[in-house]
């Protein structure tokens, strides 16, 4: 990754180890433990590669003012609109989320799902991204790069309060061969509960679960790559994907074995990589969600399905207004 940044020096960060047992995942605080909204103190950008396309893309986040949330802006397309990301832009989900504007479908982006993850971790609410073409760089193939993008630029809290999405019943959708994935209510914060099931024996069965916090985060999940079975690769490239796919940006497994020379990054990372992507996908409500999510060999599909259901019937959600704002706030507003 090379970083074009008004920032050089990431802000130190002091990595907190919280336990997780039972269903403490349902009561954990908000991840960004302010209330009001933030945005980057400054633009930072990157050069990368995407995944599929293997083609090179260039990446500025910016700030944003109130109420704009995460959007996009394909600047190779200057006639074109922003595209919020939002779940009901997604377009395809086969192999990453992917969003569009809602009547020109060739204005898209792909693989949005590692920035989404940081940016929710680290609890930005408004955002312009500006990017060249037409998926987000792959990086090193998980969130840990976005998050440090995140970092060298700082956040700049904003005057006015935070919204969240609270979930007020069980809502729930199933996919074949057992996938599913559900919403509870929560008393506050978000939690995640993943499990997958491969055949491939270096991944089999694996669960993880966690709070959302920006501190577990950065600590647990963001470094987790994406991953691949070799079998898939050959069939991939013939369709035209997968072009900018390596072993520094994606783990490739080959049944009982790890092709990449330095292995594993971490205890489970395929799992914790799923729920990752969880977290991305999940930001695609519009605000962060106070529920419980499990899910169950669940995918970009089914998580997008998800919100789909959620926001289907309102008796099944309502939007909060946090009405705390920090000392200096209220008296500047």
């Amino acid at each position: 990754m090379q970083i074009l940044a008004e920032r050089a020096k990431a802000p130190s960060a002091r990595l907190m180890t919280e336990s997780f047992r039972g269903r403490q995942e349902f009561t954990q605080p908000d991840s960004n433990g302010t209330q009001e909204q933030i945005t980057l103190s400054q633009p930072i950008s990157c050069l990368g590669v995407g995944l599929h396309s293997g083609a090179p893309v260039r990446m500025r986040l910016k700030p944003a003012p109130l109420h704009h949330g995460i959007a996009f802006s394909r600047i190779d397309r200057p006639d074109s609109s922003l595209i919020p990301a939002r779940y009901d832009h997604v377009i395809d989900t086969r192999l990453s989320t992917v969003i569009a504007c809602p009547h020109d479908s060739l204005t898209r982006v792909a693989t949005i799902e590692h920035l989404m993850a940081a940016l929710h971790a680290n609890g930005i609410d408004n955002a312009l991204i500006e990017i060249d073409g037409p998926e987000v760089p792959v990086l090193d193939g998980s969130a840990a790069e976005f998050d440090f993008l995140l970092q060298c630029a700082g956040k700049a809290p904003q005057q006015a309060s935070r919204q969240r999405i609270e979930v007020l019943q069980r809502v729930r959708v199933e996919g074949p061969h057992g996938a599913y994935a559900e919403l509870r209510p929560a008393r506050r914060g978000l939690a995640l509960a993943m499990s997958i099931d491969f055949h491939a024996s270096a991944i089999g069965q694996q669960r993880y679960a966690m709070p959302l916090t920006q501190n577990r985060f950065r600590q647990d999940v963001a470094n987790c790559r994406t991953f691949v079975e070799r079998h898939d690769i050959e069939a991939l490239q013939k369709a035209g994907l997968a072009r900018g796919g390596s072993l520094d940006n994606a783990i490739v497994v080959d049944g009982a074995e790890i092709l990449n020379p330095s292995g594993l990054r971490r205890a489970n990372e395929f799992v914790r990589h799923k729920l990752m992507d969880a977290v991305g996908d999940l930001y695609l409500a519009g605000h962060t969600l106070q529920a419980g999510f499990m899910g169950h060999k669940s995918g970009h599909g089914l998580n997008n399905q998800l919100l789909r259901t959620l926001f289907s019937d309102q008796s099944n959600w309502r939007l909060v207004q946090d009405t705390t704002v920090s000392p200096a706030l209220s008296a500047a507003a």
